[in-house]
């Protein structure tokens, strides 16, 4: 089993990492940590059966199915997918974007909002997420994850040490400034040669929902591991990620797919779900 390294996933991973359930899981489930990308190499691989994916792998590696009940998405302002760009250089001026090569799906969805702000063959420039490196390299940044969520920790400090004026864009709100949907970054994937019987969902839809039940307890972990106040992480795992694959989403990632075919961005692709489940 493919998981993500990153905060977002926390409230996914609770049976897994938390007694009384971890001890009998672990015994169902080898879990390996990795980013997002990887992930998704993973299961086209062969070396996974199920993985935290980004659904823009879907596209790529249709035998995939999504797992039932859980997803990372957001309906609103995210904090963690950002485009940072230079103040003196307008959307529609930028020369080059340094992306962050942790996710295929936030520069999927970034190709698609280029597009629409007038932009479509802007470079992206490959890069690991360090804000000042990808700056040093590019007139814009594209970070995801923990990097993101530290570099807006750090922007007032960031001003003050290089006195440059950045514009940090909010990638999930823009998305649903653009289509009125969530922004979908990942979910469950299934290896569509491996058995999926309602037991394996249950698993994932019992964790999720018992890490929602432990937000403090989250919290507590996660203030010690990465330099984010409390509150912050609270507020993420409470409003700003949402982890239900409900209607909304299931629809949003029908428009995505969709605008990415358009773009040229994926090829075109119809997701399929096993049992729906919330």
């Amino acid at each position: 089993m493919a998981a993500i390294s990153f905060l977002n996933p926390a409230p996914l991973m609770w049976d897994f990492e938390h007694p009384p359930l971890d001890a009998p899981l672990a015994e169902r489930y080898q879990v390996d940590r990795m980013l997002p990308s990887e992930c998704a190499d993973r299961l086209a691989a062969g070396t996974a059966e199920i993985g935290l994916v980004p659904i823009a792998a879907l596209a790529t590696n249709p035998s995939l199915r999504i797992l039932p009940g859980c997803v990372i998405a957001s309906k609103g302002r995210v904090r963690s997918l950002l485009l940072v760009r230079r103040a003196a250089q307008r959307l529609n001026e930028l020369r080059s974007v340094a992306a962050d090569t942790a996710s295929r799906t936030t520069v999927a969805h970034a190709r698609i909002l280029f597009r629409h702000w007038g932009s479509p063959d802007v470079p992206f420039l490959p890069a690991a997420g360090d804000l000042d490196a990808m700056l040093q390299k590019a007139d814009a940044a594209i970070l995801i994850g923990d990097p993101a969520l530290l570099a807006l920790e750090e922007r007032a400090n960031r001003f003050e040490r290089t006195g440059e004026e950045l514009v940090y864009h909010d990638l999930a709100e823009e998305w649903n400034t653009l289509t009125g949907l969530p922004f979908v970054s990942a979910v469950w994937g299934i290896a569509c040669s491996s058995p999926l019987d309602e037991s394996i969902a249950e698993d994932f839809i019992q964790s999720r929902n018992h890490g929602l039940e432990n937000i403090d307890a989250l919290v507590d972990e996660w203030s010690v591991r990465i330099p984010i106040s409390e509150e912050t992480i609270r507020t993420y795992l409470t409003t700003n990620i949402h982890y239900i694959l409900d209607e909304e989403c299931m629809e949003a990632m029908k428009v995505f797919f969709r605008l990415a075919a358009k773009a040229g961005v994926l090829p075109e692709y119809s997701f399929s779900v096993g049992k729906m489940a919330v």
